[in-house]
C-alpha cells in the first residue's frame, strides 16, 4: 500500500514537471529566454526560485540529521540565520545593484560579468572553469541525500535508480523550458515543500514517543540537557561557522546570483525580498526542528551516533519511516513528505546545472568563437545539461557517505572564489584587476591548501569534518584581499 500511494504520487508529480517544461519551450527559444527567461520573472516566480534553489534535501538528509542529532534545538539558529542573512540581508544588499548591472554590462552569467566588470578574459575562462568543476560535487550531494530517501521508503530499491530518476525528469524540463520551466516549477515545489513540511512537523509532534509540543522541551532535556540549551552550548562555534557558511555562502554562489539578473522590476525585488525569507524561515528552522527530534525516535550508540544505517545520512529517513503508522492517512502524508525532499532537490539540481551548463557554453566556448549563432549556442546549452547532469550523477554513485561535508567542501571554493570579487565588483568603483583576481584565487587556494595541510597532518577523516571552517576562511580572505590588493596594486 505505501509503495502504490506513493508511486501514485510520483507519476502525477512527474507529469506536472514535464508539462510545465513543454509549456515553457517557445520561451526558451534564444540564449537569452533559456538563462534569464527574457529578464522578466515576477516577485513571486523569483522569491520561489531562490528559496527552492537554497534548501534541498541535504539540508534536511545532511545538515538537519547531523546537527539536530548533535546539537537539538539550538540548531534551529542555522535556519533562522539562512533567512535573515542569506534571505534578507543578501536580497537588500546584491539584488537591486546586481539587476541593475548586469543589464548594463550584458551580462548573463557571473563569468561574463566578472570579463565585463574587470576587463579580462582570463578571469571569465577561470571561473566559468571554477564553477562547472566544483559544482559538480555539489549537485552529486543532492542526488546522494534524496537517494537515500528513496531507498528508505521502497525497501531494496538501489538508490542509483532513485537518483537516474531524478537525474532524467530534471535534465528532461529544463532542456524544454530553460529558466522560464525551472522557475514555474520552483513555484509549485515550493508549495509542495510548505505542505510537506507542515505534514512532517505535525506527525512528529504528535507521536506518542514526544507527545505534543509542551512535552518537547522536557523529554530532549531527559536525554542531554545540551539540546535544549539555545545557545548551542559547547557546539556554539560550530553552530556559528555553518551558520556563517550556509548564510554568506549564497551570496557567491553563481546559481543563487543569478536570480537576481532575472528579476522584471525593482518593485518586484522589494516584494521577493519578504517572501523568499519568510518561505526560508520556514524551511531552514523547520528542517531543524525536524531533525532535533529523532533523538526522541533513534536510538544512541555507545559512540553518541545515531545507531541506524547510514550513520547522520540515515537519521531523516529512519525518522519517518519508524513516525508513521501503516494507515492510509499516513501513507499519503508520507508520500507529501517524499515530494517534498524531491521538490527540494530537484529546484536546487535544475539552478546549478544552468548555471554549469552556462558557464561552459556562453563563457568558454563563447569566448573562443565569439561569432557563433545563437542557434548552435543553445544546441550546445542543452547538451552540456545532460553532459553536467551525467557527470554528477556519476559522481553520486561513487562510494561517497558524507553528504554534509562534500556540500561545504563545494560551497566553499565556489563561494570563496565569487564572494570578494562581485560584492566588492557591484559597490566599488576602485577596485582593480589585481584584486578582483585576489578574491578569485581566494576559494582554490584557501580550501585546497587547508585541505592538504589538514591531511597530512590529521587525516583525511579529521580534515572532512573541517570544510565548514575552511569555507567561512576562504569567504573572508576573499573579501578582505580584494579591497586590500586593489589599494597595494592601482
Amino acid at each position: 500500500m505505501t509503495q502504490l500511494i506513493t508511486t501514485i504520487s510520483l507519476a502525477v508529480f512527474i507529469v506536472i514537471m514535464l508539462s510545465i517544461g513543454i509549456i515553457s519551450t517557445k520561451k526558451a527559444g534564444t540564449v537569452e529566454g533559456f538563462l534569464l527567461g527574457g529578464r522578466s520573472m515576477g516577485p513571486w516566480l523569483s522569491a520561489f526560485s531562490y528559496g527552492t534553489s537554497y534548501f534541498s534535501a541535504v539540508i534536511f538528509i545532511g545538515y538537519a540529521g547531523m546537527h539536530g542529532w548533535n546539537i537539538g534545538l539550538g540548531s534551529m539558529w542555522i535556519g533562522v540565520g539562512n533567512a535573515v542573512l542569506g534571505c534578507w540581508l543578501a536580497w537588500k544588499v546584491m539584488a537591486k545593484r546586481t539587476r541593475n548591472m548586469t543589464r548594463e554590462l550584458k551580462a548573463r552569467t557571473m563569468p561574463e560579468f566578472f570579463s565585463a566588470r574587470y576587463d579580462s578574459k582570463g578571469m571569465k575562462l577561470f571561473s566559468a572553469i571554477i564553477i562547472f568543476v566544483f559544482l559538480i560535487p555539489y549537485s552529486a550531494s543532492v542526488y546522494k541525500g534524496l537517494g537515500t530517501m528513496f531507498s528508505a521508503i521502497y525497501e531494496g530499491a538501489d538508490p542509483a535508480v532513485c537518483m537516474f530518476i531524478v537525474a532524467a525528469l530534471t535534465g528532461v524540463y529544463l532542456v524544454l523550458g530553460g529558466y522560464v520551466a525551472t522557475a514555474l516549477n520552483d513555484l509549485v515545489q515550493g508549495f509542495i515543500m510548505i505542505i510537506g513540511l507542515v505534514a512532517m512537523i505535525i506527525i512528529l509532534v504528535n507521536r506518542p514517543e514526544v507527545g505534543g509540543f509542551s512535552q518537547i522541551i522536557p523529554r530532549l532535556s531527559a536525554i542531554d540537557t545540551q539540546l535544549v540549551d539555545l545557545t548551542g552550548g559547547n557546539s556554539a562555534s560550530f553552530l556559528i561557522t555553518n551558520i556563517l557558511l550556509t548564510s554568506f555562502g549564497v551570496w557567491g554562489l553563481p546559481q543563487m546570483v543569478h536570480k537576481y539578473y532575472a528579476v522584471k522590476d525593482e518593485s518586484s525585488i522589494k516584494i521577493a525580498t519578504v517572501i523568499s525569507t519568510l518561505f526560508a524561515l520556514f524551511i531552514g528552522a523547520g528542517a531543524y526542528f525536524t531533525g532535533s527530534l529523532s533523538r526522541l525516535f533513534l536510538p544512541t550508540a555507545e559512540n553518541g551516533m545515531p545507531d541506524v544505517a547510514g550513520g547522520f545520512d540515515g537519521v531523516m529517513p529512519s525518522l519517518l519511516i519508524q513516525s508513521l503508522t501503516s494507515n492510509v492517512f499516513s501513507i499519503i502524508v508520507l508520500s507529501v513528505i517524499l515530494l517534498l525532499l524531491l521538490s527540494a532537490s530537484m529546484s536546487t539540481l535544475s539552478a546549478i546545472v544552468l548555471s554549469s551548463s552556462s558557464a561552459v557554453s556562453v563563457d568558454l566556448i563563447g569566448e573562443v568563437k565569439p561569432n557563433i549563432k545563437d542557434k548552435n549556442q543553445m544546441v550546445i546549452m542543452r547538451f552540456l545539461c545532460i553532459l553536467f547532469i551525467s557527470l554528477s550523477f556519476i559522481f553520486a554513485t561513487m562510494n561517497i557517505s558524507f553528504i554534509v561535508n562534500l556540500m561545504s567542501f563545494s560551497w566553499g571554493v565556489v563561494a570563496g572564489s565569487f564572494i570578494g570579487p562581485f560584492l566588492w565588483g557591484i559597490y566599488s568603483s576602485k577596485v582593480t584587476k589585481a584584486g578582483a583576481w585576489a578574491g578569485l584565487l581566494s576559494g582554490t587556494v584557501v580550501v585546497g591548501g587547508a585541505m592538504i595541510y589538514f591531511c597530512s597532518t590529521v587525516g583525511f577523516a579529521e580534515a572532512k569534518a573541517l570544510a565548514p571552517q575552511m569555507g567561512v576562511a576562504a569567504m573572508l580572505v576573499s573579501i578582505v584581499s580584494v579591497p586590500l590588493v586593489s589599494k597595494i596594486m592601482k
